[in-house]
């Protein structure tokens, strides 16, 4: 058996020229084993090294962020999975969640720390107001993510990471502006669950041979 990770493109696909992916921007270090359901993807290419944060849906798949590119995870007190929404669950703006990440704590200083940070959903008018987001924000696929008056936010390092409301995994960290400002948008995953369950049933089913991970179009 084989660790699959599953990428969602469209937030990808749309990030606009000049933004950022996923930071821990005005956080706190995160408590030893309080998020044990994060995982740290390193890619290696002769040009750059890129880290990203995802997430344990099930002990063999992680769920990430299309633009971040293995053995099971072995689940114990420190790994464990973090539930999913259910397809077309919303999260009503002005509730307050959670992000965390490896991404820098500023513009140019980079952490090998856990961070996380609570950030306030928006209303989608908020990024949908915005000079730089209103053309590439999508409602029924993203979320709204930060209040634009406090100095806190996902950056880059960060994509891919879970926005966790609840206890439940509702957004994975996707792009903003490139000055670490808010608001930010991450990718609605209870817009993608039943994808995400066909493919992690389809990528289990006796003789399945796939290896590489399965990326949504």
């Amino acid at each position: 058996m084989h660790l699959q990770i599953l990428f969602l493109l469209p937030a990808a696909f749309l990030q606009p020229p000049g933004a950022q992916a996923g930071e821990i921007i005005g956080g706190r270090v995160a408590e030893p084993h309080s998020r044990p359901y994060m995982a740290y993807l390193q890619r290696k290419t002769p040009q750059a090294e890129k880290t990203c944060g995802g997430f344990l849906v099930r002990e063999d798949f992680v769920l990430t962020a299309a633009h971040c590119l293995v053995e099971p995870a072995e689940l114990n007190d420190a790994v464990y999975t973090i539930p999913l929404p259910q397809a077309g669950q919303a999260v009503e703006p002005g509730s307050v969640c959670s992000v965390a990440g490896w991404g820098k704590t500023s513009r140019y200083a980079r952490t090998s720390i856990l961070h996380e940070v609570e950030l306030e959903v928006m209303a989608d008018e908020t990024c949908q107001e915005d000079e730089l987001l209103q053309s590439y924000y999508k409602p029924s696929r993203m979320m709204c993510v930060g209040d634009p008056d406090e100095h806190k936010a996902s950056f880059s390092g960060d994509s891919g990471g879970p926005l966790v409301c609840d206890g439940t995994a509702h957004g994975i960290v996707s792009f903003g502006k490139n000055d670490s400002s808010p608001p930010r948008v991450f990718t609605k995953v209870s817009a993608y669950v039943p994808w995400i369950k066909k493919t992690m049933k389809r990528l289990s089913s006796p003789g399945s041979h796939a290896e590489s991970p399965a990326s949504l179009h």
